[in-house]
This record gives structure tokens, sequence and C-alpha cells, in this order.
């Protein structure tokens, strides 16, 4: 039987980036006050208001996780944070299970958002809740608004050959965290129990939050480009990231830096870290000349940042160098969370 695009499924995560692009260019509509239209690796979008720009960006959380409400916080706001603005102003959308929607959870869940949006200086100004057939968990869904002066914006397609590109923190801490907290039953026996609780610990420190190092970087330079690393790991917002910028981008696998809980976790389940879950790793495109600086600012900051490699001529595309040898960067259809959890 022949196949039909109609008929194609699609595995659980976002959709592949080629079926977004085809979408985005068929329905996505145009205003001359929107500076920063839908596309692939634009995870926020910019509306000029004069001299000002509006930054807003949406995300939701859909797999379960104890810190829900939290988590959607900074999700939003690292992606507001990324077009160079400081988020200020949270909605949520919160569906909540029949089975286990009462007034602990909804108490638990605003605690959660309350505290997120006071550790990075946001209010929660509205959104929407309601108790929905069908669900077996929490979902949220967040939006995050913040301002910054219009030359001040930055877009993902600032990213310019020849530049450096820095990661901050480490790959994968959001991911190794989420595996601790949702698989470990699977993991006794395989990874001792004071591991794993430090694991658990990575979404607070070194943290998901990417705010901090977004504004550092700021500080330090003209920044061209950002992108927050989350689903796919960062070999998709590499790609991503490229995409956006009309660049290729060649990156020093030994460069890329792994926590030590992160590879047990590899060890002990088999799955390529640089495709899992990334919240917390920030890629900045800076000049080659401001690359060191902005790293030592964000250093100065506290949080941990170095070259993982460089923006190159589209047609070389997205390549991983390792032990001197060049291969494309890896591509992930699914999350390897998802894969692992499915």
């Amino acid at each position: 039987m022949q196949h039909h695009p109609a008929m194609e499924r699609f595995p659980t995560g976002k959709l592949p980036n080629e079926v977004l692009a085809e979408l985005l260019s068929r329905f996505a509509g145009s205003a001359p006050e929107v500076l920063a239209p839908p596309g692939v690796g634009y995870d926020a979008t910019a509306i000029a208001l004069g001299d000002q720009c509006l930054v807003v960006a949406t995300d939701p959380i859909t797999f379960a996780v104890s810190e829900i409400g939290w988590y959607s916080v900074m999700v939003n706001a690292n992606d507001v944070a990324c077009f160079g603005a400081d988020p200020k102003w949270f909605l949520a959308t919160l569906l909540l299970p029949e089975e286990t929607a009462d007034r602990r959870l909804v108490d638990e869940l605003f605690g959660q958002i309350m505290e997120a949006c006071r550790q990075i200086g946001a209010v929660l100004c509205g959104g929407h809740t309601e108790i929905t057939h069908g669900l077996d968990r929490v979902i949220i869904s967040g939006t995050m608004l913040g301002l910054c002066p219009r030359d001040e914006l930055v877009l993902p397609s600032g990213i310019r050959k020849g530049d450096a590109v820095i990661a901050t923190k480490a790959i994968a801490v959001e991911g190794t965290a989420v595996i601790a907290r949702e698989m470990s039953g699977r993991l006794q026996g395989r990874v001792d129990k004071d591991s794993l609780e430090r694991m658990r610990d990575l979404l607070h420190a070194p943290g998901i939050s990417v705010v901090a190092e977004a504004e550092a970087a700021r500080r330090a330079c003209r920044v061209h480009a950002m992108h927050d690393v989350t689903e796919g790991g960062i070999a998709t917002a590499l790609r991503e990231l490229a995409a956006a910028g009309g660049v290729g981008i060649e990156v020093q696998r030994d460069e890329v830096p792994v926590l030590d809980e992160t590879r047990a976790l590899t060890d002990a389940l088999g799955f390529d870290p640089l495709g899992l879950l990334g919240s917390g790793t920030l890629l900045i495109a800076v000049a080659q000349e401001d690359g060191e600086k902005t790293a030592g600012a964000i250093r100065a900051a506290g949080v941990q940042a170095q070259a993982i490699g460089r923006a190159v001529d589209a047609d070389e595309g997205a390549v991983l160098i390792e032990e001197g040898v060049k291969r494309p960067m890896p591509v992930f259809a699914r999350d390897e969370l998802a894969r692992l959890l499915g």
C-alpha cells in the first residue's frame, strides 16, 4: 500500500522541525509590529511598542513532575530571557485531573508558581484553571511576558558565521533530574542513594533557569543570539540555532560539559546525553573576539560557561567533531527522556 503524507504518525514530543517549518510557511501571518515571526529556533515572539519590545513566550509542561508549577514559570522565563528581555508577567493555564484535583493539590501548585515568580522577579497576573476530563496528570501551559529596549532585542537569527558558541552549566541537567525523580525504582541497584539525591536536586543546583547567565552575557558584550536547550537536548538546540540564523555549527564534542551524575545515568540506562531534555543550558553566540570575555562574565555571575564551537557556512550543516573526526550532529526524532519513559 502506498504511504500517504496525511497518514503520517508522529512520536511523542515536539513536531519534527521540517514539518513545523512547512506548516508555518503556509499558515503563519505577519504584521509590521511583529519583530520575531514564528519559525524553527524561535521560542518567543517580540512585538514593537514604540522604543520598547514586548517579548512573549508560551510553553506547556506535560510530563509528570513533582514541582510542575515552579517548572512552568522557569521554562517560560528562559525563553523570554533568550530574547534579551527581563521576565515580568506570568499567566498559567492549569488543567487538573478529575481523580486527584483537591484543595491540597491546587494550594501546592499555586505555591510553586508564586515561589518561582518571586525567585526571578515576576508576578502571576492571570490565567485559567479547570478540572479536565480524561487526564491522568496535571498539565500546565504557561505564558511569560517581558520588556526590553527595541535596540537590545536579541533574536536567534542574529548568529553570524565565525561567531563563538558558548554553553552554560552542563548538558542534560534537567533530564538527569527528571529521570532521578521519575525513574527511581528502575535505578535501584544501579545508582547509589546519595547520588540519586544529588541528581534530583539538579533542578535547583545548578538549576534549570538561564535568566542570570542571559543577563550577564548581555552586560558583557553585544550578544548576537541566544537559545536555551529544551526538548531534544543540545543536539536539537544547536540545529535549531543554526537553522534560525542560516548558518552551520561546528562543535567540539570534548568541550561539551557533562556532569558526572549524567554520565552515571548514561552508563546505567544507555542513552545519549546530547539528546536529553536540557533546560539550564543556554547557548550564546557572540563575536569570536568576545567569546572569552562573555564566558568570564558568566562565570563571575556564578554560572559555569565555556566555548564549545563556532558558527560556520550553512552548507557545512551541524557538525560534531570527536577525536578529530567530523560527523553530522545526531538527530533525535524524540527526546531521550520520552524514549526512556515510553
